[in-house]
């Protein structure tokens, strides 16, 4: 976290040192979603996902700067039981899905970004999770929409537990790290843009990605329709994601990693195979 600090310091020294023309930006806007797909796991179902951003652009937006909130707020949050036994106070594992506020922040320069997001759930627990990241988007100097992102917990529920040890176990924290590759292709003349992402969790993960080593978690197909309408901006999109490292389960992986089958609710949580279509309005 120092580190970070110290970047997004050292940048603010160049902008403001170099007088560079600073204009005020914001990003407002709200999607509709039939599921909450969040890097390839199903997060809930029907959402509105509303999101409010500040900050500003430097040096012809070369220098972006953008902090605020995001969250979710789901039909489905609430609804859907395990039967599992509480097993102790302020944890409920018969709730799926619920709804989530995360606070964010984001510096980029030149196509390099680094970031912050704090993921709050409305549990009676008040659960939540710290992560910290870094990318660079090759558009920037290459013209090409190819891009890496890095994303590790760092403070919160992120924990592993040794399954072969008796309640309770002893958890150790799981610095639990996600890295995405990611290729967007924008047809310019239909305001369409395809992306394609591949996600990896290089440790293991028991509470955020459900691996105990390096496995392929996500890999994803998006389809996104433009429409400029003036005084806002109209997109339509849809998408679908497959968890390589799910369908292995039964045969590599211990007994925490257990992607649910069964008939019924059980079947909307943490599927191999989860897809969705949403329609968002941003000012």
């Amino acid at each position: 976290m120092k580190r970070v600090l110290a970047l997004f310091t050292a940048v603010m020294a160049v902008v403001f040192s170099a007088k560079a023309e600073v204009e005020f930006a914001y990003e407002a806007g709200a999607e509709l979603v039939s599921a909450y797909i969040w890097r390839g796991m199903n997060n809930g179902g029907l959402s509105i996902q509303p999101e409010g951003l500040v900050g500003f652009d430097a040096l012809d937006e070369a220098i972006q700067f953008r902090a605020g909130i995001w969250g979710s707020f789901g039909a489905t949050d609430w609804k859907f039981e395990k039967n599992q036994p509480v097993l102790f106070e302020d944890y409920n594992p018969n709730t799926y899905f619920m709804p989530e506020i995360d606070f964010i922040a984001s510096l980029s320069a030149y196509g390099a970004s680094i970031g912050f997001n704090e993921y709050y759930y409305c549990d009676d627990g008040e659960s939540h999770q710290s992560e910290i990241w870094f990318g660079y988007n090759f558009d920037y100097f290459f013209g090409q929409s190819a891009y890496f992102n890095w994303y590790t917990v760092v403070a919160g529920a992120d924990m592993n537990i040794d399954p072969s040890i008796v309640f309770p176990a002893p958890e150790r924290r799981a610095y639990s790290t996600y890295i995405e590759l990611g290729y967007d292709y924008t047809f310019e003349d239909w305001g369409l843009t395809l992306g394609a992402q591949i996600g990896m969790s290089p440790w293991q993960s028991q509470m955020m990605y459900y691996n105990d080593k390096f496995a392929v978690v996500n890999l994803s197909l998006k389809a996104d329709k433009e429409f400029d309408l003036g005084v806002c901006t109209l997109n339509i999109w849809a998408t679908g994601s497959l968890n390589p490292d799910g369908m292995n389960t039964d045969k590599d992986h211990p007994g925490y990693n257990v992607f649910v089958n069964a008939a019924g609710d059980d079947k909307l949580y943490m599927q191999k195979l989860n897809g969705a279509i949403g329609l968002g309005v941003w000012f």
